[in-house]
């Protein structure tokens, strides 16, 4: 055992010798036996999936008091958390999924301290003083429990739908809000959104109403299908739920993840279908003669359609190009086979096209960072946007009078709303821009590349304090991701600055599986060829090691979700490359993964066991399955939330009690929260105190002590 790796064993050990707490609890074996093509394969915690069984449950909260004790005694933990609370409480108001509408400006305020966004409206974006408030969820639930999901203002900008749900279930109902007075109109409409599929709405041209995305309702079908089988209903203003109609989804797959979207104005509405997460999408459209026409099948590859406002429709196409090529088609008669090509496929690989006017912007993803390139609708080649090197264009959309306003974030700073003018070729801040107290300046952002083991060159985002000494010696936290096409690109957090101040080096790697060089990046990544993404990640941490950045007892991984899998993969295939391992919300067995709700949603990115090959390919990196007795695996903190609707928390449960009785002399710990779900929707105070036993964890792997100089505010 290495003198880091020991160093929260034994100091949890000397503290709490006394207490029953010393060791985790003990965890019953209830083997239960499955045939796979052939394979048995045994699962010994099965029990811990029905959370509903009350031994289960009673597990579980042994393990969060057994984590707490553990959490709490580290001698980070009371700092980092006085330092969290200092940063989080202090930033300037900041403002997400922005939608125009005439003469008002609907935006999510996140506002500090308070627990969780607003819904507000502003007169423009030169204006934030203008803000007005239409709904604080905050005034629902104090303790930040009622969380809004989305928003979507009808075209003159009159009413306001908006879904709220709790506790980070994301199970949202659509209530209507009068935009000038904020007070609610008529009754709710039940199961809009949701974990598995999302939700959405689109309102008609005269606000009468709006189309709906509609889980099924009890009775409608079976328990084990309410949350499948999305389909499109419509509401007029005014009454009773029940007398909606149905629109359409019928003819829709059971995994089915609908997206809708009004032409600017509101005369069409666009049905966007995903058949689950995989990255396949059909397209339908309804005009004014009130009929859905489907415009583009699963087979035609088109990603995104987007509305013009010159009459056509801009269509994202895969077809014969992985990196993104853009069509575009008559609006009154759309037709993907005579669609004309206006921006081929080049190196750049396009993650999302808005026309404006004359203009078409395109936003490409370059490895991580983000381009905007300026065509006229011919696809003549206008010239790019000037933005930050290094950054992420987060959203885009027009404005009143054909503008561009765009949003941008670097590692460093933090994000701005920016609007571009296309005549002087300008860009020019908004007041919509965040400041923090926070000061970065300290730190440096360089981009480089390791080498994976088929020689895929893969991208390394390294954020590190200046004059970082190359010896070997110091603290490093690697993060990944890779999959569902999902690019990790620059953002700036909070939550970097008491790791920098103390030394740490901070790296993101671009692994494949996501999308940031495309769908043959993304598809290198999925299904069977996952394995590519550990390599990549392996690869990463050989590189931090290689170059002296650090040695393997220093490095610690972080990912969540997907990139929780990852973080079960790398420690189970690569344990003795790692000396410390934070896991959020992970998938961990690969093999019942989709036999939860979302997980059926899962099969197209991942695979499923019932075809030989795919079952193969999951098996030989399912985490749960591949964790070795004898091994003594670096500490592990595992984090959870009761309400997680995306990855059931039997997963962290299961993965817990095996690394437990694997033998490891390190600590797994299992920190489940009983107020939140998969992070989204999460109050602050959570959030807060989630990361502040995350940093604490880490700089104790790392051995720093609260005498450790760190940053003023």
């Amino acid at each position: 055992m290495s003198l880091v790796h020991s160093r929260i064993a034994i100091a949890a050990l000397v503290a709490l010798e006394s207490i029953v707490f010393a060791q985790p609890p003990a965890t019953p074996k209830k083997p239960v036996a499955d045939v796979y093509h052939g394979v048995s394969v045994t699962d010994d915690y099965r029990w811990l999936e029905n959370y509903s069984d009350p031994a289960a449950r009673a597990w579980s909260d042994s393990q969060n008091r057994y984590a707490r004790h553990i959490l709490d005694a580290l001698p980070m933990r009371a700092a980092v958390l006085e330092e969290l609370k200092k940063l989080y409480s202090a930033p300037s108001p900041s403002y997400y999924g922005l939608r125009s509408r005439p003469g008002a400006l609907f935006a999510m305020k996140v506002q500090p301290p308070k627990e969780q966004p607003l819904l507000v409206v502003l007169k423009s974006t030169d204006d934030r003083d203008s803000a007005r408030v239409i709904l604080d969820p905050n005034s629902l639930d104090p303790s930040g429990g009622a969380a809004i999901d989305f928003f979507v203002p009808s075209m003159d900008g009159k009413y306001v739908a908006v879904s709220l749900s709790k506790g980070g279930s994301e199970t949202g109902d659509v209530h209507i809000y009068d935009a000038g007075t904020g007070k609610e109109t008529g009754t709710p409409i039940p199961r809009v959104n949701g974990g598995t599929a999302g939700g959405s709405l689109a309102w008609t041209a005269d606000g009468s109403g709006f189309y709906y995305t509609r889980y099924p309702r009890s009775g409608e079908r079976p328990p084990a299908d309410l949350n499948f089988y999305q389909q499109v209903y419509y509401h007029r203003l005014g009454t009773d739920t029940k007398q909606d109609t149905y629109s359409l989804g019928k003819e829709f797959p059971r995994i089915a993840e609908i997206q809708l979207r009004s032409s600017n104005d509101g005369r069409y509405i666009l049905a966007t279908m995903a058949n689950g997460d995989g990255g396949d999408f059909a397209h339908y459209l309804m005009g004014p003669d009130g009929t859905w026409h489907q415009i583009a099948r699963l087979s035609d590859e088109i990603s995104e359609a987007v509305f013009g406002t010159d009459g056509y429709l801009y269509l994202l196409s895969h077809l014969n190009a992985l990196k993104g090529k853009v069509l575009r088609t008559s609006l009154a008669r759309p037709s993907i086979s005579d669609a004309q090509t206006v921006v081929p496929e080049s190196k750049a690989a396009i993650q999302s096209v808005l026309p404006i006017a004359n203009t078409l912007y395109v936003v490409d993803q370059i490895g991580g960072p983000s381009q905007i390139r300026i065509f006229d609708t011919s696809g003549k080649v206008q010239g790019v946007v000037p933005i930050p090197p290094v950054s992420a264009v987060n959203q885009i959309l027009r404005l009143e009078g054909d503008q561009l306003l765009f949003n941008d974030s670097t590692y460093l700073e933090p994000a701005a709303w920016y609007r571009y003018d296309a005549a002087a070729k300008k860009v020019t801040r908004t007041a919509l821009y965040e400041t923090s107290v926070a000061d970065f300046s300290g730190a440096e952002v360089i981009r480089d590349f390791a080498t994976s083991k088929d020689g895929t060159k893969i991208p390394l985002n390294i954020i590190r304090p200046k004059g970082t000494k190359l010896d070997g010696k110091n603290p490093v936290l690697l993060e990944g991701y890779g999959g569902y096409d999902v690019s990790l690109t620059p953002y700036f957090s909070l939550n970097r600055k008491p790791l920098l101040d103390r030394g740490a080096v901070l790296v993101i790697a671009n692994l494949r599986g996501g999308g940031e060089y495309g769908e043959a990046w993304h598809k290198a990544g999925m299904m069977t060829k996952k394995q590519n993404v550990f390599d990549d990640f392996a690869a990463s941490a050989r590189y931090l090691i290689d170059r002296k950045y650090t040695t393997a007892a220093r490095l610690a991984i972080e990912g969540g979700s997907n990139g929780g899998l990852l973080m079960g993969a790398s420690l189970t295939q690569h344990p003795e490359l790692f000396g410390a391992v934070v896991s959020h919300v992970g998938i961990y067995d690969m093999l019942r993964v989709e036999l939860h709700p979302n997980g059926a949603f899962n099969v197209t990115e991942f695979g499923t066991v019932k075809e030989d090959d795919q079952f193969k390919a999951l098996y030989a990196y399912s985490p749960y399955h591949h964790v070795v007795d004898g091994t003594n695996y670096p500490p592990v903190l595992f984090l959870t939330g009761d309400n997680d609707p995306r990855v059931d928390p039997a997963n962290s449960r299961k993965m817990t009690a095996r690394l437990q009785a694997s033998g490891t002399k390190h600590p797994v710990l299992l920190r489940t929260s009983g107020n939140s779900g998969h992070g989204i929707g999460t109050a602050l105070s959570e959030t807060i105190a989630e990361q502040a036993d995350v940093l604490a964890f880490l700089f104790e792997q790392w051995g720093i002590r609260p005498a450790t100089r760190a940053g003023t505010y």
